[in-house]
């Protein structure tokens, strides 16, 4: 919500103050005022709810899109009976500035946050320990410095019951007893290999994997989703291998030992350096998901929540407002 000296501010700007103003601004970045008023238009579909939003008035913001639309030498809008409609480079517009402005809002509402010191104790599936959090440790340390983090693997909440960890990121149905869930990541899953044994015994279709040795994590049902969508539920041969997580199928697969099942938030940085690659584009979704999960008393703790936000943040979801569980 606008205060009134901004009000004042725009209500007594003048095409001189704003040549001024942009001659000041980096080259590619448009004035900020206008951008605003321009979301907040767009977002509402009209000039008068949109002033009212920014407690300014109706002139002052047709003046601000006039200015973006002379910065930027497009038209952004045009009326449609009552309300204004974006046109296709509003349109192409509108998302990038909504998520500049709630990134802007989600940075200052950080300073608010008491500075946090102390250990943080972190249960994590191996294969997501290894093949996401180790590469971030130095982005969380940047972001958080007095926060020394002590990691563990876990493939079960145990470690929460016992209070062995502080929070934890795991794969599974997400209704543990007793615990504050929320879900991290939807995964979905599709075959890796080493590109060597690829290149020694090509996959041109679902039915050369029967040539391969499967590699196994667990149980197979992982293995059995992405086979029935892909068309063949009854492949089978008997070289397949049965390793106890994730982790270890996808460095049997690194060594070129068999086909994996990878998956979308683990398999990404081995795909990228070349250790594997996909054969197929087909994905399906997991039969369960990734969650980050805390004791219920604990999900207030700055350093739990400080991680949570961080991990939620990271992986491209939104982030949840404190005190408000998913469940």
């Amino acid at each position: 919500m606008c205060r009134k000296p901004y009000r004042k501010y725009i209500d007594n700007i003048d095409a001189k103050h704003v040549s001024i103003y942009q001659m000041r601004m980096p080259g590619r970045l448009p004035p900020l005022y206008p951008l605003r008023a321009f979301e907040a238009t767009a977002r509402t579909g009209s000039v008068t709810a949109a002033a009212r939003e920014l407690n300014v008035t109706h002139s002052a913001v047709s003046h601000q899109l006039r200015t973006l639309e002379n910065h930027l030498q497009v038209q952004l809008f045009v009326r449609s009976g009552r309300r204004l409609k974006l046109t296709s480079q509003g349109a192409a517009l509108l998302p990038d500035i909504t998520a500049a402005f709630e990134r802007m809002a989600w940075a200052t509402s950080r300073l608010d946050r008491p500075v946090m010191s102390g250990e943080l104790r972190i249960g994590c599936v191996a294969a997501v320990l290894t093949y996401w959090m180790l590469p971030r440790l130095d982005a969380f340390a940047g972001r958080y410095p007095d926060i020394r983090l002590n990691l563990d693997t876990a493939r079960t909440p145990e470690g929460l019951y016992r209070s062995a960890h502080d929070v934890a990121i795991l794969y599974g149905d997400g209704t543990w007893k007793d615990l504050w869930v929320t879900r991290w990541s939807m995964v979905q899953l599709f075959p890796v290999a080493n590109p060597t044994l690829l290149h020694n015994a090509p996959i041109r279709s679902v039915r050369d994997l029967a040539d391969h040795r499967l590699l196994f994590a667990g149980d197979h049902r992982e293995w059995q989703s992405w086979l029935v969508e892909a068309g063949a539920p009854q492949l089978t041969n008997g070289r397949s291998a049965t390793l106890s997580d994730a982790y270890l199928t996808t460095q049997a697969a690194v060594l070129g030992k068999g086909v994996a099942l990878g998956d979308s938030i683990t398999s990404q940085p081995l795909l990228e350096n070349g250790s594997l690659v996909a054969p197929f584009s087909r994905k399906v979704a997991a039969p369960q998901q990734m969650y980050l999960a805390c004791r219920a008393e604990s999900r207030d703790n700055p350093l739990v929540r400080a991680f949570m936000d961080w991990a939620l943040e990271s992986i491209g979801a939104a982030v949840p407002q404190p005190g408000l569980p998913d469940r």
